[in-house]
């Protein structure tokens, strides 16, 4: 008997395998938005620090409380919804003694534009201190690093 088509069916075996390639694809869109998002993601309130040479600080076990103070006086907390906008005093206080309680053992860091009047850095130390911060650091950064950063 001849071969013909229609007198032999061959059953096509289906394919168990998944083809990841359109994942691969989504993986690498995905890697370049996270690598064009994440430097603009880190930067915050704007403010020249003042350039002081000084021991670098030790690694942190837990992100620290930074307060910023910018060149108008506003203050800045990192924590709450939006740390992009200023804080009054009153707020201030109430979200550094919520977190101290939270966690007792947060480091708290003062970052004072180097422009801005000392005694709004000096009353951003006392309203710490009045929402029970009892050790406070000053953020300074390097002279070779902002110049580095003025020469780009």
């Amino acid at each position: 008997m001849p071969y013909t088509p229609s007198t032999h069916r061959f059953k096509k075996k289906r394919i168990s395998e998944i083809n990841v390639v359109p994942y691969i694809d989504v993986m690498l869109v995905l890697l370049v938005i996270f690598m064009v998002t994440a430097p603009l993601l880190a930067e915050g309130v704007k403010v020249d620090l003042p350039e002081i040479s000084s021991k670098p600080m030790r690694q942190m076990e837990q992100e620290p409380l930074i307060l910023t103070v910018d060149k108008q006086g506003l203050y800045y907390l990192n924590v709450g919804e939006n740390p992009q906008n200023p804080i009054d005093e009153d707020t201030l206080v109430a979200r550094v003694a919520a977190v101290k309680r939270h966690r007792n053992q947060a480091e708290v860091l003062v970052r004072g534009d180097q422009t801005v009047a000392y005694g709004r850095v000096v009353n951003a130390m006392a309203l710490l201190q009045k929402a029970g911060v009892e050790n406070i650091g000053l953020v300074t950064e390097p002279p070779a690093v902002t110049k580095n950063k003025r020469k780009r």
